[in-house]
């Protein structure tokens, strides 16, 4: 069985900004374990554990709804948490594009016919770039360091490919394998 999901990497400068942001935020949240700059992607569909022998079925479908969409550009701006300041799990850079739930839609709805099930919360475009631990309490001061960053633009990146990934576990965090890039605006035979 291989843990895997569809996402969109983030453009390395996009990367460099939001690190930045977390240098200055360590010392402000103590509590929260942050994801390495090397993890940061937007998922588009997480799969959870498929069979080995359906990855391929799963690229050939991407292939066929996704090479002929249209590459696009999605920004980075602001800082978030779900579910709420009261009690953070996520700590998340929010993402925006005009084309972005139109491209989480046309993958959701291609991988129905092979069994995945739809996700039943919208989508909400995001970068996760932290997580507290249950049983930390977030700082008092947590709702001024998200207002501070609440406009804060991180940057742009460009959308030209899909990537199907797998998630490896390990006690030191996961790390992704690329499995499948599906390039995006390419037509039959390129």
């Amino acid at each position: 069985m291989i843990r895997s999901f569809i996402a969109i990497d983030i453009d390395p400068h996009v990367t460099e900004s939001i690190s930045h942001a977390i240098a200055e935020l360590r010392p402000i949240i103590p509590a929260v374990r942050w994801v390495p700059a090397t993890n940061f992607h937007l998922t588009i569909k997480f799969l959870g554990d498929i069979e080995e022998a359906r990855v391929n079925s799963v690229a050939a479908v991407l292939e066929e709804q996704l090479r002929p969409f249209p590459g696009f550009s999605i920004n980075a701006k602001g800082l978030g948490v779900f579910p709420d300041l009261r009690r953070p799990r996520i700590l998340w850079v929010g993402l925006a594009g005009s084309q972005l739930l139109t491209l989480a839609a046309r993958v959701e709805s291609a991988l129905q016919p092979l069994g995945f099930v739809a996700e039943k919360r919208p989508f909400t475009p995001h970068l996760t770039i932290g997580r507290w631990r249950q049983f930390d309490r977030p700082p008092q001061t947590l709702s001024e360091a998200l207002a501070h960053w609440r406009d804060c633009e991180f940057g742009e990146t460009t959308i030209d490919k899909v990537v199907l990934y797998q998630s490896v576990l390990r006690p030191a965090g996961a790390t992704y394998q690329t499995l499948k890039v599906v390039s995006l605006n390419q037509q039959p035979g390129e």
